[in-house]
């Protein structure tokens, strides 16, 4: 029996046009009711959210047999995070901060079971394997894993192509954010020099054989990003649509009725 399908790396080879949302709050509950939504992808944000490898995994465990697919986010791509995220079951990544080939290159190392590349092969104890009841859960696994970089700096995206080219990375994802602070537009991504850099670069992952990603917190801004060749593209935070609802409420009964 082999490694479960990554239906969400199957759909974006299809090019299909996903829609996902983050999920920020660390924990089972919150994720569940946003799963009810029927989001393509809910980002697992171990980045900026307080998660740690349990609660990642807790998250993991409510998506599954959902429609939403979980997208675990890691802080940094170091391997030894790798391996644990993927044994606990995780399929698809998002690793931050990458700024060249040879790093994205060591991402798909650290991702893949040898001689391919460097994943320890404990996968008896794992929940990836179901506990050694899928038997060649080792020999299928490379091929299901999802690896998406994003890449946020001035330096990455002068590395774009080089990236793009890399075999293993099926995905490349812009950060806004980050892209505009080292820019020097510190919380201004629309910033026009920012946006330039943005459309560039979504043209130019949409016209190579990878997918290209991004989020967006308006609706003109996820309209824009579509029309510029975003193909699995992240419409909110679950974090920040709660603050607003609740921000929105208060100030309701707080006006004169």
């Amino acid at each position: 029996m082999p490694a479960p399908i990554n239906t969400f790396k199957q759909r974006l080879r299809n090019r299909e046009t996903l829609i996902g949302c983050w999920a920020g709050f660390a924990d089972p509950y919150p994720t569940e009711v946003l799963a009810t939504a029927g989001f393509d992808w809910l980002v697992i944000d171990g980045e900026h959210a307080p998660n740690d490898l349990r609660s990642i995994m807790a998250q993991l465990q409510v998506l599954e047999g959902k429609h939403s697919e979980g997208v675990v986010r890691l802080p940094v791509g170091a391997d030894w995070m790798i391996k644990q995220v993927l044994d606990i079951g995780a399929q698809t990544l998002l690793v931050p901060m990458v700024d060249s080939a040879d790093q994205a290159r060591e991402l798909v190392r650290a991702c893949r079971y040898p001689p391919a590349g460097i994943r320890g092969s404990g996968a008896a104890l794992a929940r990836a394997s179901q506990f050694a009841a899928i038997p060649d859960y080792t020999q299928t696994a490379n091929e299901q894993i999802c690896l998406l970089v994003q890449v946020e700096s001035a330096a990455g995206l002068a590395a774009l192509d080089d990236i793009l080219a890399v075999e293993g990375v099926d995905g490349v994802f812009i950060g806004p954010s980050d892209l505009a602070a080292d820019m020097g537009h510190l919380g201004n991504s629309d910033h026009p020099d920012v946006r330039a850099a943005i459309k560039n670069g979504l043209a130019r992952i949409a016209a190579s054989d990878k997918a290209a990603g991004i989020l967006a917190v308006s609706d003109g801004s996820a309209e824009t990003y579509r029309d510029w060749g975003a193909q699995f593209l992240a419409v909110g935070i679950d974090v920040l649509l709660l603050a607003k609802a609740a921000r929105g409420l208060r100030d309701e009964w707080r006006a004169p009725r």
